[in-house]
């Protein structure tokens, strides 16, 4: 198995399960695109991350160095063609469900934090400053939470803010039935971005969901909204959440995903001027706080990530399917 886009965390995680199964593992800290399809010659698998290309043109060229699965290390798929893969006989597996905790816990400490302002608080007192001016929070108790998207992550949100006694309301195209016999309410999109003061995204990137926070959704806010994404880059329009901040409508934005992160997270760019003027121009807000596609990354969340990806080498190696296919029908929803 070829293992691209690798890191130390990815690599040390692998080799300490792989113990286990004796795969015959390469790791390349390359993203898997058309200059490194070369690479994945002779391999019967190949192992990738979000921000790894794989369209139809990688699928063939996949295809014909004889690659017979793309093992995806993470939940998403919208970064592959599944319908080529289906045409060109590669079976795609996923990780469906690695850590769904560790998501919802950093989605609540982007609120936290983005609330108390803890980041800035902890550079002031380490520069001597302690005075409190411009670090004035609000209460929790008491407000309303919009939740968009009620799956597994987004059902541990609720339950984590419904203790600070956060009034809750709920959308999704597939309600939770778990969710709904305790009460959960269910409302529209446009009744969640005019009640919410806190907006936290749960949800796939879908066709209907691309740039879902857009000028309209934000113009129909609560002024001084804050927004969480800790889903999908692309749920949120950056230009239009931009015009929202700069106007006062939005107050607070914690990101843990940005819609052209693909060039910029899990890189060190220190050395480098960031081309990105979309992602600098976030940067210069003191009430956007940004995290690079961290929301997973918790110990039981990496060894999940290791050991459902083996299994789903291993299932498919045996049985030719496994339970975590991923399959054009399942890719439409």
């Amino acid at each position: 198995m070829a293992v691209f886009s690798s890191r130390k965390w990815v690599v040390d995680s692998f080799n300490e399960l792989n113990t286990k199964y004796q795969y015959d593992l390469t790791y390349y800290e390359a993203r898997l695109y058309n200059n490194t399809i070369p690479l994945t010659k002779g391999f019967d698998a190949v192992c990738v991350f979000v921000n790894d290309t794989v369209d139809e043109e990688i699928i063939k060229g996949l295809k014909a160095n004889g690659v017979k699965q793309i093992a995806l290390r993470c939940a998403g798929f919208n970064n592959v063609d599944i319908e080529a893969a289906q045409q060109h006989g590669i079976n795609v597996v996923r990780v469906p469900a690695y850590s769904p905790y560790a998501i919802a816990e950093h989605s609540l400490g982007l609120i936290l934090s983005l609330n108390r302002k803890f980041h800035r608080a902890y550079t002031r007192v380490r520069d001597g400053n302690f005075a409190l001016d411009g670090l004035l929070g609000f209460d929790l108790h008491g407000k309303t939470v919009g939740v968009i998207g009620t799956g597994k992550i987004g059902e541990i949100f609720i339950n984590l803010v419904k203790g600070f006694g956060c009034k809750i309301l709920a959308y999704d195209k597939f309600p939770n039935e778990k969710l709904q016999k305790a009460g959960l309410e269910y409302v529209e999109l446009h009744d969640i971005y005019k009640q919410s003061d806190v907006i936290s995204l749960h949800c796939p990137l879908t066709y209907e969901t691309f740039h879902m926070i857009n000028e309209y959704a934000i113009a129909a806010m609560k002024t001084g909204v804050m927004i969480i994404n800790t889903s999908r880059g692309p749920l949120i329009d950056t230009e239009a959440v931009i015009d929202g901040l700069k106007k006062g409508k939005v107050g607070y934005l914690g990101l843990d995903v940005y819609e052209e992160e693909e060039e910029l997270f899990f890189e060190d760019h220190s050395e480098t001027v960031i081309q990105d003027d979309k992602f600098v121009r976030l940067q210069t807000f003191p009430n956007v706080l940004i995290t690079a596609h961290q929301a997973f990354f918790t110990k039981e969340a990496v060894m999940n990530i290791a050991e459902t990806t083996f299994e789903n080498v291993k299932t498919f190696l045996k049985d030719g399917k496994t339970a975590n296919d991923v399959i054009p029908k399942a890719a439409s929803k």
